[in-house]
């Protein structure tokens, strides 16, 4: 598993949090002290949280786990879209529509519209109006934007992964209600209490976004090839397995037919 150093998070600025007067009560624990009206974070404590997402989505992974990366801020949208992307699992970069979670029934209805307005020589553009045609190509546009990202998504994720777990307070808050783990970066402005695996970092720092979520894209990947070559290593024992099994079997025949000639001899000689 891909390790971080603390050298690491120093030099992308994960360690400054907002102003003192912004702080969360919630929050003391990662606080280490505060400088110029600036809290500064623990980064002890946010390479120890780090370690315990880590281990936790390295688990997940080996069991085919879906995860849901969530960073709707202009900072993080590209690199979450782009480490998601990399590691095949699904994200929301754009506005957070309600009832993406909670009602996942009428989102998929939503998506199964999609899937029908971007199917090339589909019926429901058949004997319509040029206006008509327009409506329903700006609808498909919309409902793309709407659901980049999410568009194969079968069922509920696994885990949802967050960037500033309060500016993604809904996604935190349905995630939260239907009990699914929530790992996310938190500033000192954030409330930490809901969360399954906070880490606490510097969330408006690109630099920062950039190393936990390639770190966290890293992990999964490393999970599934490591998943892959236990495969390929069990089915190769069975082979073995099965030569082996094969040559004794060879060996046994050639004993019986060795002690057949020989019987057949002897009554030959009897005669």
């Amino acid at each position: 598993m891909t390790k971080v150093k603390f050298e690491d998070l120093l030099v992308t600025g994960a360690h400054y949090g907002h102003v003192t007067r912004k702080w969360h009560p919630n929050y003391k624990p990662f606080i280490l002290m505060e400088k110029n009206g600036v809290h500064i974070i623990n980064l002890e404590e946010t390479l120890r949280y780090l370690d315990k997402a880590l281990n936790y989505i390295q688990t997940k992974t080996k069991n085919k786990a879906e995860f849901l990366f969530v960073g709707t801020k202009k900072q993080a949208r590209d690199i979450v879209q782009q480490e998601a992307d990399r590691c095949s699992m699904f994200y929301v970069v754009e506005r957070w529509l309600g009832g993406t979670l909670t009602n996942f029934s009428t989102i998929k209805k939503s998506i199964k519209r999609l899937n029908l307005l971007e199917k090339e020589g589909s019926q429901i553009y058949e004997n319509q109006t040029k206006k008509e045609i327009q409506m329903l190509n700006r609808e498909r546009i919309k409902l793309s934007d709407q659901h980049r990202g999410i568009k194969d998504m079968r069922r509920l994720p696994n885990a949802v992964i967050v960037v500033d777990a309060k500016l993604e307070s809904t996604a935190v808050n349905e995630a939260s209600r239907l009990g699914i783990p929530i790992i996310a970066i938190v500033d000192s402005n954030s409330d930490r209490s809901n969360i399954d695996f906070p880490i606490p970092a510097n969330d408006d720092s690109i630099r920062t976004i950039q190393l936990i979520m390639t770190v966290i894209a890293d992990t999964i990947l490393e999970a599934k090839a490591g998943k892959k070559s236990n495969k390929t290593d069990n089915n190769s024992d069975d082979n073995k397995i099965k030569s082996e099994d094969s040559k004794k079997s060879e060996k046994e025949n050639q004993i019986n037919d060795d002690t057949k000639e020989k019987s057949i001899e002897k009554v030959e000689e009897v005669k």
